[in-house]
């Protein structure tokens, strides 16, 4: 429930309309609970004295009450759909602006397939019952109190009745809600997993094909589905059990008065119209339970999903501005990591990076060099803040990074990845995404010296052309100098090129650092390469080794100095290797 009453600040923008779907819903209630009472005077009144013209008169009242009630209902309905719709909106964008603010360390636990859930099939959830809300969920009590307090002044004897009834079936009610709430979790936790799957699936297809691994892959989603579908069966079953209970208590209670007023009918105690209205109210305070009973389901499903987008909501992103951040006037691009450890687990588990002091000097390109799982790739991370050091700091111009506002920060930094991300749209948009408006020649400038124009020339649309899903149209080469180009469009003060030209040949990467060479003079560039022929004219090579550095100086002093770097260097170039010096 807390979960849920954690929602309700996203109806409040909308509380004029919730307000009058509300009196609606009395209006009907109101023009529901007369029918009853209009039935007692048509047969005690009309029938009972032959009084046709009670008969008619009453029957036209009890058709306008119904006819007020179902337009009162229309329009509290349309209401209510308006305002989960909305609420739904800006829970989903809440939702998503927070999954923004989220750092690497934030979505490394979170995985997307979980987050792909909670952003739709739980707000949908969610959404059901702010809409019930407004109607059934608000309608049932508002039906079953009037429906009481009538049932008591029509036969306070036989309203001794619901004394017994409704705890018993109040009670029932509960225990339902209470035991379908874990279930449905396990519905949803296991619908992530089954998400988690197909979105591997469909994002690995290829790979899957090139190792004949489909049989593989439908094992593991049969497992995955076999497993939603055993569990939401388990709670439909359970589910299945409310509705006879629930229907056998009510016609438990109708037969019990029947039998009670009809002795006190054949009494004179009560009269026949009465009987009949109070089997109404009765029926009028038994189905809003009934009503209660069959929401027991999607209001367990909504509590469990209420509580997966409270834990998304109230996950605070590892990497913030600190109070006191403040912009840096003017960039020269001085980069230090100063006695840098960082552990993926903050729980004291092996670091990733260990004592790291490293100064790149304004202007410089310092080339990083190691095995894989030596650190790489973390350590140029820590320089945008895509992470916070664990120990020690780094530093922009000798100002501590935690220090600037992230916006300024990274603002000052391209990055172009191994794996490039490319988003649906063009060619063009993809190369401004860091400066939407940025020219056309700028974009082209950028092009140019990724090595990158002459191939989006040859497509007929030319630079209009439209990316797939995720590049799917371009080769991994391809993607990667768009990518590098992205980055070069910022005209950041550094450049970080994490193995940025791993798919493209020596030729067109040679081409590349040629242009890099020309554009970033007077820019500090890190570059991490598995091709030593890239970094042998950087200002400075950094050799790791299990998160610490093995070796640092020029590819002179290190050829001299470095027995790990000579290896990579002779395995590689060997002894013809000093051609592309």
């Amino acid at each position: 429930m807390q979960s849920l009453r954690r929602m309700s600040h996203f109806v409040k923008p909308y509380w004029k309309a919730s307000v009058l779907a509300l009196l609606l819903l009395v209006s009907v209630v109101a023009m529901d609970l007369t029918i009853p009472r209009l039935t007692q005077r048509i047969i005690d009144e009309g029938i009972a004295r032959h009084d046709l013209t009670t008969v008619w008169t009453t029957a036209l009242l009890m058709l306008g009450a119904s006819v007020l009630s179902a337009l009162f209902m229309v329009a509290n309905t349309l209401l209510a759909v308006r305002v989960a719709q909305y609420f739904a909106a800006d829970l989903r964008s809440a939702l998503f602006r927070q999954v923004q603010a989220f750092s690497f360390g934030n979505l490394d636990r979170l995985q997307t397939g979980q987050l792909l859930i909670r952003l739709t099939s739980d707000i949908n959830q969610v959404q059901v019952i702010v809409a019930m809300s407004l109607r059934v969920l608000t309608r049932a009590p508002l039906m079953m109190i009037g429906s009481v307090i009538l049932l008591v002044l029509t036969s306070w004897e036989l309203a001794l009745l619901m004394l017994v009834l409704l705890p018993l079936t109040g009670g029932v009610v509960w225990f339902f809600i209470a035991r379908m709430q874990p279930l449905f979790l396990q519905v949803q936790r296991r619908l992530d997993k089954l998400n988690t799957v197909l979105q591997e699936n469909l994002a690995g297809v290829r790979v899957v094909k090139a190792f004949v691994r489909a049989g593989h892959e439908n094992a593991r989603f049969d497992q995955a589905n076999v497993a939603l579908t055993d569990q939401t069966i388990r709670v439909m079953r359970f589910m299945s059990l409310l509705f006879p209970t629930m229907t056998l208590l009510m016609n438990a209670g109708t037969a019990a008065v029947i039998g009670l007023g009809g002795f006190r009918v054949s009494t004179g105690a009560l009269t026949v119209g009465a009987v009949v209205a109070f089997v109404n109210y009765l029926l009028s305070t038994m189905f809003p339970l009934l009503m209660l009973g069959m929401m027991a389901g999607p209001f367990s499903a909504a509590q469990a999903s209420a509580s997966r987008i409270v834990e998304v909501l109230d996950s605070v992103p590892e990497v913030q501005d600190r109070p006191q951040a403040r912009a840096l006037p003017q960039v020269v691009g001085r980069v230090a990591l100063e006695n840098v450890c960082f552990s993926y687990n903050h729980d004291g588990g092996e670091p990733v990076l260990n004592g790291v002091s490293l100064v790149a000097e304004p202007g410089q390109t310092v080339a990083i060099l190691g095995a894989t799982g030596s650190g790489k790739s973390t350590l140029v991370q820590l320089i945008p803040r895509f992470y916070d050091v664990t120990e020690g700091r780094v530093t922009l111009d000798g100002v501590d990074v935690r220090d600037l506002p992230l916006r300024s920060l990274r603002a000052q930094i391209g990055v172009a990845l191994q794996e490039a991300v490319l988003f649906s749209g063009t060619i063009r948009d993809n190369i401004r995404y860091g400066r939407p408006d940025a020219s056309d020649e700028e974009v082209i400038a950028a092009a140019r010296a990724a090595q990158a124009h002459d191939f989006i020339m040859a497509f007929p649309q030319g630079y209009d052309t439209l990316v797939g899903q995720r590049g799917v149209n371009l080769s991994g080469g391809q993607k990667q100098r768009i990518a590098i180009a992205r980055a070069l469009l910022v005209q950041p003060r550094i450049l970080i090129l994490d193995d940025s030209t791993s798919a493209v040949d020596v030729e067109t990467e040679s081409k590349i650092q040629d242009a890099l060479d020309r554009l970033m003079d007077g820019r500090t560039s890190f570059i991490i390469a598995q091709r030593v022929s890239t970094v042998l004219n950087a200002d400075k090579i950094v050799v790791l080794e299990r998160g610490q550095i093995a070796a640092e100086g020029t590819h002179a002093e290190l050829l001299a100095s470095s027995p790990i770097y000579r290896e990579i260097y002779q395995s590689q170039l060997g002894d013809g290797g000093g051609a592309h010096v």
